[in-house]
């Protein structure tokens, strides 16, 4: 019953989000507390599941709200323009040049293992220059997120180590096999990347011929220019290697680890706002420009804490990873990491990381070593499977910050990268079968 419930609230969840019909706040918040009060716990079970929730991501949301800030203070003040110049001279404006750029700058920013982290640096640096050249910001989001997929299969990366921890083995020797998916997944996104750039430029360039572009020009003026709502000039030319040593600091110690993102983002902002404009009320100008969105988004991962917490604390999308296993016919229970791991990606609209990795990882590996299968393949099959859909999933704190990042939307989102992500996924996967690092 639990399973029917929690599946049945994902569900409805996902289809409100993708056909836009409420906001994601109203979703997240009503759709589960009618599915636990349906599994009988009572308001006080769940003011103690969402306590618990928001715990898990009130350290995202402050970040995310400082992080606007200061990136918002960085682009008024026109620190992102060089770097935006340089690839558009180096492009010469290609949209397909910068379709495969994109995929590098976000496979180096994923490094460090921090989804959060990869957004927060390249949607900033990035987003201007997808709309100077009208490209579709979701075609950002959607090469930035498989870019960071396959660079998280690294040992300090979230699923490697939760598989480890399942299986009781070295995250590291658990690592070593992914390398070279890793390289043949880039070189294959990189590939793939100029496949979807030539069709963007076809849709730029049938857009363009229809007029579709014409009534922004004088909004795209304006934003190129830097200028307030009262036609104040916000560019600071002359405090651009101050800011562009503030906002590699913050990268850096982002990158580095032992300070909380929060924390820096607070601290870089707070030094950065003051330098670039002196009196008050220009400060409070910035705060007020920039502000809406941070805290609109931030309500949304409040939100999506809710559900979450609500989630798991009715044990729902436990009981959806063991009762899965049970209803499957006895004829794919030898191949079952097989099928889960071709399915991976639609798995990620309906569990958490952590209960694909701490609940259907092992059932699975339980049931198809008794046919002989390694468990460590077991682990790979469900890895590289999953893996890409990380950030096309409402179950991702990373994803709704860079929604935020990006001003996009989850349903659209979903509905523009989902098939996309999954076909790249099941090629990947074939591939990781062809290698010999999947067996049966």
């Amino acid at each position: 019953m639990l399973s029917i419930i929690g599946l049945l609230t994902i569900f409805i969840i996902v289809a409100l989000l993708i056909s836009g019909r409420i906001t994601p706040i109203v979703g997240l918040v009503i759709v589960p507390i009618f599915g636990a009060f349906f599994a009988g716990f009572n308001f006080k079970e769940i003011g103690d599941f969402f306590n618990s929730g928001i715990e898990s991501v009130i350290s995202v949301v402050i970040m995310f709200i400082f992080a606007i800030l200061f990136f918002g203070v960085m682009q008024d003040a026109g620190v992102f323009n060089p770097l935006i110049n340089t690839m558009i001279k180096i492009s010469r404006g290609n949209v397909v040049a910068v379709a495969m750029a994109t995929v590098v700058i976000a496979a180096i920013a994923q490094l460090d293992g921090s989804g959060a982290s990869t957004f927060l640096i390249t949607i900033p640096a990035l987003l201007p220059l997808y709309k100077r050249l009208k490209m579709n910001p979701y075609l950002l989001l959607l090469l930035v997120g498989i870019s960071a997929s396959i660079v998280n299969m690294v040992p300090w990366g979230g699923p490697l180590g939760r598989a480890a921890a399942v299986l009781g083995v070295d995250v590291t020797e658990l690592w070593r096999p992914l390398i070279k998916i890793q390289i043949v997944g880039l070189l294959l996104l990189i590939a793939f990347a100029f496949i979807l750039g030539l069709r963007e430029k076809r849709i730029i360039a049938k857009k363009a011929a229809s007029g579709f572009f014409d009534d922004d020009l004088d909004e795209i003026e304006e934003d190129e220019q830097n200028v307030d709502s009262e036609g104040t000039l916000l560019l600071r030319p002359k405090m651009l290697w101050i800011n562009v040593i503030i906002a590699v600091s913050v990268i850096g110690l982002l990158v580095w680890g032992k300070v909380p993102a929060g924390f820096i983002f607070m601290i870089g902002f707070s030094i950065a706002l003051p330098l670039n404009y002196r009196s008050v009320n220009e400060q409070m100008d910035r705060i007020k420009a920039h502000a809406p969105n941070a805290l609109l988004m931030a309500a949304i991962i409040l939100a999506a804490g809710s559900f979450l917490g609500i989630l798991n604390g009715a044990n729902m999308l436990d009981s959806i990873a063991t009762d899965l296993v049970k209803v499957l016919p006895a004829i794919i229970v030898p191949y079952l990491h097989i099928m889960i791991g071709l399915f991976g990606v639609p798995f990620d609209l309906l569990l958490s990381t952590d209960a694909y990795y701490f609940a259907l990882l092992p059932i699975v590996e339980q049931v198809v070593t008794s046919f002989g299968v390694p468990s460590i393949s077991i682990a790979y099959a469900l890895i590289v499977g999953n893996i890409i859909g990380t950030f096309v999933s409402p179950f991702s704190p990373a994803l709704w910050l860079a929604l935020g990042l990006a001003g996009l939307e989850m349903g659209k989102h979903i509905r523009y990268s989902f098939l996309i992500m999954w076909g790249f996924s099941i090629v990947l996967f074939l591939i990781t079968m062809a290698m010999g690092v999947i067996t049966f």
